[in-house]
């Protein structure tokens, strides 16, 4: 069956391993039809002092040029140039505008940070029990569902239940959150990201959980795979079983995102 990623990380991060023309060459040799490229967006000295967290402005040009150069040495598979956008509400202080996105076919809306806290800092986790889990997920889902419906450029909501990575999981039952973010997902319009790397983190499943996935399933979400690889040996890393999780769910196909902006599907099963 064809293998699709529209999730895939660089050296330019700082935090992955392996170049885009290995990344790409890695998708190639695979078999993967359509792969995107979508770096971390540029974070100010704020959210990232260490410059480990996302790719440096300076670098957007040589970005490009890097992706234009793998897609020339692989024209059967079509390699999209995207990024990974972080949705920080009232925290953000980028100053971004619709033109800053012009040259990207496909990005990405993550939350990766509440209120200026990074859920996946691994330095400070005592914010868990500080704040305390159940408003955190709470709070988390308040932000992903005013990303979902912004209007910002955001074509695929990426990893769509992060806040549960570490294995913190609330006291409620969470289905009306994810019920919500479905509605949201449904309403802005946007794609939702099945990511398989959950499946290698302390909560031990893929993004989203399986109730979530029923749910942007029965709100009519249209759905496509990415890996989150950070590294050439993870460039397919659970895209089949991804697929299985997505029929389960009660999907019949896997939507891949185009260069031009359109959309294919592939029929599952």
């Amino acid at each position: 069956m064809e293998l699709v990623t529209t999730h895939v990380h660089t050296t330019f991060c700082n935090h992955a391993y392996g170049s885009v023309r290995q990344m790409v060459d890695a998708g190639a040799a695979a078999g993967v039809t359509t792969m995107a490229i979508t770096e971390h967006y540029p974070l100010t000295h704020r959210f990232d002092p260490t410059e480990r967290v996302s790719m440096r402005q300076w670098r957007l040009s040589e970005y490009f040029q890097a992706i234009e150069q793998a897609r020339a040495a692989h024209p059967d598979m079509e390699v999209l140039v995207g990024c990974e956008l972080d949705w920080l509400g009232s925290t953000d202080d980028r100053g971004l505008t619709p033109q800053d996105f012009d040259r990207f076919e496909i990005v990405l809306g993550s939350v990766h940070y509440i209120d200026g806290w990074g859920i996946d800092d691994r330095d400070h986790q005592e914010h868990w029990e500080e704040v305390g889990v159940d408003h955190l997920w709470r709070r988390y889902f308040e932000l992903w569902c005013e990303a979902a419906t912004s209007d910002w450029p955001f074509t695929v909501m990426s990893h769509p239940d992060l806040v549960k990575k570490y294995g913190h999981v609330p006291s409620f039952d969470a289905r009306p959150l994810y019920e919500q973010a479905a509605e949201a997902a449904a309403a802005g319009g946007v794609m939702v990201e099945v990511n398989t790397s959950g499946a290698h983190y302390a909560c031990r499943e893929m993004f989203p959980c399986p109730d979530f996935l029923r749910a942007l399933c029965r709100a009519g979400v249209p759905c496509t795979v990415g890996t989150d690889a950070h590294e050439v040996g993870h460039v397919v890393r659970g895209v089949e079983e991804a697929y299985r999780l997505m029929w389960e769910a009660g999907y019949r196909t896997v939507t891949v995102p185009q260069r031009d902006g359109s959309r294919r599907e592939i029929a599952l099963g």
